[in-house]
Order: C-alpha cells, then sequence, then structure tokens
C-alpha cells in the first residue's frame, strides 16, 4: 500500500499567494479611499492568477490541494474584492440597492466558481461557460481606476451599480467565451504577430485604465455575440438536415410510386 505524498508544491501556491495577498490589499485600499492602487492591485492579482495554472503545469505541480487553493484565492481576488472596491468607491452612495448591487456580483462569482470546478475536465476546454470571474472583476477595477478621485455625478454611481449587476449575471450565464486556451506560448506565430503584440502593449501604456476597460467590456459583450451566433449556426444547420431529410424521403416516395406505375403497367 503506497502512503499520499505529504507537503505541497511550494512555486505554484506560492503564485496563488500572491494573487490573494493583492485581492486582500485591494480590499484595504478601497477602505483607505485608495481606488487608483486597489485597481492596479486587482490586476496584478489575474497576472499571478494566470501565472500559477501554468507554471503547476510546465513543472507537472499540479494537485487537488493547488486547485482549491487557487478558487478560494480567485474568491477573494475576483469576487470580494472588486465588489467591495466599487462599494467603497460609489456605490455607497446608493444605500441599500448600493450593496445590494455588491452582494449580487459576489454571490455570481461564488456560484461561478463552484460551477467551473464541478465542470473540470468535462466542458468544452476552447470556450468558458459564463464570463470569467478574472475578467468581470477587470471591468469594474478598470472603471474604478478610470474614474479615481474624481468627482462623479448620481447617474455615473447608478451606470457602475448597473453594471455590477450585469457583470454578476453574465457570470453565471450560460454564455459561451473563447477561453483561448488553444494559443500555446510554445508555438510558432508569423512576426507579424509580435509586432502588433508590442504594439497593442505600448496602446495600453498609454492609457492603461481606458484601454482596459474596454477591451474587457467588449470581452463581456462578446460572449452573447458568439452564443447568438453559435445558436444560429446549429438552428442553420438543422434546417438543412431536416431539409436533406425531407428531400430523401420525397425520393423514395418517388421511387415507390413509379415502380407501382411500371408494376400495373405490365399487369
Amino acid at each position: 500500500m503506497q502512503t499520499p505524498k505529504q507537503g505541497i508544491y511550494w512555486l505554484p501556491n506560492m503564485l496563488t499567494t500572491a494573487a490573494l495577498f493583492c485581492g486582500f490589499y485591494a480590499i484595504i485600499a478601497g477602505v483607505n479611499q485608495q481606488f487608483e492602487q486597489g485597481a492596479i492591485a486587482i490586476f496584478i492579482a489575474m497576472v499571478f492568477d494566470a501565472l500559477d495554472g501554468r507554471v503547476a503545469r510546465m513543472a507537472n505541480a499540479t494537485s487537488e490541494f493547488g486547485a482549491e487553493y487557487d478558487s478560494l484565492s480567485d474568491m477573494v481576488s475576483f469576487g470580494i474584492a472588486p465588489a467591495m472596491l466599487v462599494y467603497s468607491w460609489g456605490l455607497n452612495e446608493l444605500g441599500k440597492f448600493g450593496w445590494v448591487a455588491a452582494f449580487i456580483y459576489v454571490a455570481a462569482a461564488a456560484l461561478r466558481l463552484a460551477r467551473f470546478n464541478t465542470q473540470v475536465g468535462i466542458a468544452d476546454k476552447r470556450y468558458f461557460q459564463g464570463l470569467p470571474s478574472p475578467a468581470a472583476a477587470g471591468v469594474l477595477a478598470s472603471f474604478v481606476w478610470i474614474m479615481g478621485d474624481a468627482s462623479f455625478s448620481q447617474i455615473t454611481v447608478v451606470f457602475v451599480s448597473l453594471l455590477t449587476i450585469a457583470a454578476g449575471l453574465l457570470m453565471v450565464s450560460n454564455f459561451r467565451y473563447h477561453s483561448f486556451k488553444e494559443f500555446k506560448l510554445k508555438d510558432r506565430v508569423p512576426f507579424i504577430t509580435m509586432l502588433l503584440l508590442v504594439g497593442v502593449a505600448i496602446i495600453i501604456l498609454i492609457d492603461p485604465a481606458t484601454l482596459l476597460f474596454l477591451i474587457l467590456f467588449v470581452y463581456a459583450v462578446s460572449g452573447l455575440i458568439v452564443t447568438i451566433w453559435g445558436l444560429k449556426e446549429r438552428r442553420s444547420l438543422r434546417q438543412k438536415t431536416k431539409q436533406t431529410a425531407d428531400f430523401s424521403q420525397n425520393n423514395k416516395s418517388q421511387l415507390a410510386q413509379d415502380k407501382s406505375v411500371q408494376f400495373t403497367e405490365l399487369q
């Protein structure tokens, strides 16, 4: 009987801890009215979150402990932290509606992560079911980053509350989002692709908050487009299949009638 291995893999779990720290720092920054620092911390958490899984797979250091720890870290960094940040920034101006909007986002993030954990190894790896929690967190964090300490109107706060609720609902929706997992870092790409990536990085550095918000907002909307397009394609395929089946059936019926007529003439 084999004795189970003791201990945990330190490198990927240290990266997960770094992501967790960034999420915790974002909460503290929001409470202290340091909104820009809190928003940036959430984006740094996204970087660590992307790295820990890749490092674990490259080092053959995946484990159930690491998967569960990563999920808990995501809940803090991309569930609680952005909700607290946006609430501290402006949703508190709306009273009960403000904290209800923030809670809807937190509950949706928890449900999204729980559903993702139950679908590991089953779902199509090319797509996410529902908006990924890091992307949802990025939408809220980038908007708060844009606004910073600037004054804002009541209409802006109402818009952000609706944006928060919408981000939460998209996380628990059945809309399909590209995971981009088919793109591997070790694959060869055309030289022009590298130039485009460098160009995008430079553009983001010019005004990171605005451009990150636009990129993530477009990604959030893309799920609706991908899903609707997929439904149209499946409906079109079903219609073509039905037409083919009907045509085949009509041909068989016509053939049977022709044979019957020939048989009658012979008699």
